[in-house]
């Protein structure tokens, strides 16, 4: 069986929890070192996830920033940035965002079987669209890029499909920016919702590391035993970024998604 990819979710949120206020303008939680941690992070990816909320919201761009790693990508015989991945119920998607817009990658947009056509008449050849069933479950995401080659994911939001990762049991790493500052407007959004989570007083998750980044702390969380082994494959030389082809070494972890 093919293994699924190795899922990084990255976000930052206020010291009271929230990923954004209630109303525009975007709150930039993160600082200018941070951001670029989050860069290396897109760059050693080999697709960024996000929500269809998240596009309609934010107009991410989702592509790598920094020239320098651009081009140590194309030298791998890489894109200069990852896939782009999104899901979505209702095919809400502008087709002009800059999701779909910006960049030279692959587009991919995951939805139930009943509305793959009319989204593939709203998109257009400004992606493609997968439809995974009468409804989109992210383990079924999960297994459908491990197939296509994906060995690296990283997710990015938004509350919602972080919350249907980590309810999961889907992910094998956290990065959480905490920022200095309060929100404080429970109308705006949550790092994550209410779930089930398995992480309770009985099973603690694993604090990998903290860093200090400027005025923002950085918590590192290993959530699967792949963390580890991820971790001694860098250490040993084996690890490698590469897209559709000898990809990282990511074991499969039996009993897991």
């Amino acid at each position: 069986m093919t293994a699924t990819p190795y899922v990084t979710l990255s976000c930052a949120v206020s010291l009271d929890g929230y990923l954004d206020t209630a109303r525009p303008p975007r709150l930039a939680l993160s600082n200018a070192e941070d951001f670029d941690r989050v860069d290396q992070v897109r760059a050693d990816s080999d697709a960024i996830l996000v929500g269809a909320r998240t596009i309609r919201l934010d107009n991410p761009r989702l592509l790598v920033r920094s020239a320098a790693r651009q081009g140590r990508r194309t030298q791998s015989g890489l894109g200069r940035s990852p896939w782009k991945v999104t899901v979505t119920a209702s095919g809400d998607l502008d087709p002009r965002s800059a999701f779909f817009t910006e960049g030279d990658t692959t587009k991919l947009v995951y939805c139930p079987r009943g509305e793959e056509r009319r989204i593939r008449r709203r998109l257009g050849a400004a992606a493609r669209v997968i439809a995974l069933g009468d409804e989109v479950r992210m383990a079924d995401v999960l297994c459908d890029l491990g197939d296509r080659g994906a060995r690296r994911l990283m997710v990015e939001g938004g509350g919602t499909t972080l919350t249907q990762f980590l309810a999961g049991d889907l992910a094998d790493e956290l990065q959480l920016a905490i920022a200095p500052i309060f929100v404080g407007d429970r109308r705006a959004p949550r790092f994550v919702g209410d779930a089930l989570f398995p992480w309770t007083g009985e099973r603690r998750a694993t604090l990998a590391e903290t860093r200090t980044i400027g005025d923002v702390v950085l918590l590192r969380y290993a959530l699967s035993s792949r963390f580890e082994e991820v971790a001694t494959a860098r250490t040993t030389g084996q690890a490698t970024v590469q897209t559709g082809r000898a990809a990282e070494v990511v074991p499969s972890v039996p009993g897991r998604r």
